[in-house]
């Protein structure tokens, strides 16, 4: 990914505006030594950004994010390093950032990924430790964001209310700076392409439930049969959980195959797009209808009831999600998650002892 700040003007010397306080973190604390420990971070979460570690030597990661700086006229990746954002300069091993006054390498260190260049960013402006909301945070629980100025990429220190740029072996220090965003202004979402793994598939059997019950009663003194119709409408809910989430308050539409628990086991429908809501979900909406025959004895009531068997089922899955913004650009990602849906099957009609009705004229 490319981050191009607009032109510049260049200027013959870096200035600043330091003061003696100390910027996040000692370099040996523990809290870094236990960032350090973990393989990636997603600093938005249910987006494809991760912090990707990288070793000495190895080549960067697919999708790694960088900059255009035009100050220097070079492209520098944006990496952390023990949690401070600094910059990867292309053809180099190193991450260079700012801590302590001064300007900080390292050879091991974390690079921003943006799997299938999939998330669009935006720089947003801010100062004295602000940073809007979806910044890029470099660890989890520390309050560092990646940020720049018109000289390069550097850390935005919310404590300290400052951003620090590293240049030249020294760490500079401004109130005014550039924060990276992670825009949301997506226009629609569409899930295709879905495939399930059927044999990693759990179906999850729920207690028999009552879905509607009705009676009828006999006030004469003769034996009558009688029709009770019941009816029910109910929901059955489908969702697709997933590393990417749906956006919110956006259209969104899925084209796919729907699992569901028929006779023979777990089945597919037939292809179908439908608008999907709450993130990832889809509620279809059922109609129950049934007559059932009841003997009914003289002054006596009999109550008749519906019951089904709820399966909630769980089948991984891979899709293409494909995202449409609202600038116009359209990028697509292949995304996994799991399918949880929920059916309710095997109606059968249950019809309870008859009671006496209460009140009613004997019979001669």
């Amino acid at each position: 990914s490319i981050l191009d700040p607009p032109p510049e003007d260049r200027t013959t010397d870096i200035t600043s505006d330091r003061t003696m306080l100390t910027d996040e973190f000692p370099l040996s604390s523990p809290t870094l030594r236990q960032k350090r420990a973990a393989s990636y971070y997603n600093p938005i979460p249910n987006s494809n950004l991760r912090w990707v570690y990288r070793r000495s030597g190895s080549r960067l990661p697919a999708g790694t994010v960088y900059y255009g700086n035009w100050y220097t006229h070079r492209r520098d990746y944006i990496c952390h390093c023990r949690c401070a954002a600094g910059f990867h300069a292309a053809g180099s091993n190193t991450c260079k950032y700012a801590y302590g006054f001064k300007e900080h390498t390292c050879t091991n260190f974390y690079l921003l990924v943006n799997k299938d260049n999939f998330e669009i960013f935006e720089y947003k402006s801010g100062s004295s430790g602000s940073v809007p909301k979806d910044a890029i945070r470099t660890c989890r629980n520390v309050n560092i964001f990646v940020g720049k100025n018109k000289y390069g990429l550097g850390k935005v220190d919310v404590r300290n209310k400052s951003f620090y740029l590293p240049w030249r072996g020294w760490e500079y220090k401004y109130r005014h700076y550039d924060v990276l965003v992670m825009t949301r202004r997506v226009k629609s979402d569409r899930i295709s392409d879905v495939k399930y793994n059927f044999k990693a598939a759990k179906k999850i059997s729920h207690p028999p439930e009552v879905m509607t019950k009705a009676s009828s009663s006999n006030y004469q003194c003769r034996t009558v049969s009688k029709t009770v119709h019941l009816s029910k409408e109910y929901s059955e809910e489908k969702r697709w959980d997933s590393t990417t989430s749906i956006s919110v308050g956006v259209t969104a539409s899925f084209t796919g195959k729907i699992p569901f628990v028929g006779e023979t086991g777990i089945e597919v429908s037939t292809e179908v797009t439908k608008d999907i809501s709450k993130g990832s979900s889809i509620s279809v909406s059922k109609n129950l209808a049934v007559d059932v025959s009841v003997t009914v004895p003289p002054n006596h009531s009999c109550s008749v009831k519906i019951m089904g068997h709820r399966y909630t089922t769980k089948i991984p899955y891979t899709a293409r999600l494909t995202r449409t913004y609202k600038n116009g650009q359209v990028k697509s990602t292949t995304t996994t998650g799991t399918f949880n849906g929920v059916n309710v099957v095997d109606f059968r009609s249950v019809v309870d002892r008859c009671v006496p009705l209460p009140n009613a004229q004997p019979c001669k």
